[in-house]
């Protein structure tokens, strides 16, 4: 499928980014830039809290924040309003293989679905705070 901003009702309506509630700060960092070659673009303070804003390298970005200090983190998907977000691949298997050898739990293996007009393999997994993350990639 082409890449290219085909919205016909707000010019440039892309993603830039996602945000989530870390439960460890440091850990999410390290998940994110090392297993999945996120680069940190930014990182600033707003709050009382630490902020990273990472590349996920298609100008898309991954936003975590620092827990609140004296705040319990939120750690499940009663408490989370992020349900799920997909990271898109060109190569699948091999970036699931990568999540699988930093010891997230995959909680949906990977299975090819087909959705209509595309036909597609995905997997989710969960991520070092307990947010759950799909990997998503159009087959041709």
């Amino acid at each position: 499928m082409p890449i290219g901003n085909k919205n016909s009702k707000i010019a440039g309506l892309g993603t830039h980014h996602i945000a989530v509630q870390t439960q460890d700060y440091e850990a999410s960092i390290a998940f994110y830039t090392e297993v999945m070659g996120m680069e940190q673009a930014v990182e600033f303070s707003a709050g009382g809290r630490r902020i990273a804003l990472l590349d996920i390298g298609d100008g898309s970005h991954l936003e975590l924040f620092e827990p609140l200090p004296g705040t319990s983190p939120c750690g499940d998907a009663t408490g989370n309003v992020v349900f799920h977000f997909a990271l898109t691949t060109s190569d699948i298997e091999p970036a699931l293989e990568r999540v699988r050898a930093a010891g997230m739990e995959i909680t949906v293996e990977l299975k090819t679905v087909d959705l209509g007009p595309l036909n597609v393999s995905i997997a989710f997994f969960k991520g070092p705070g307990g947010e759950v993350v799909e990997l998503f990639q159009v087959n041709n």
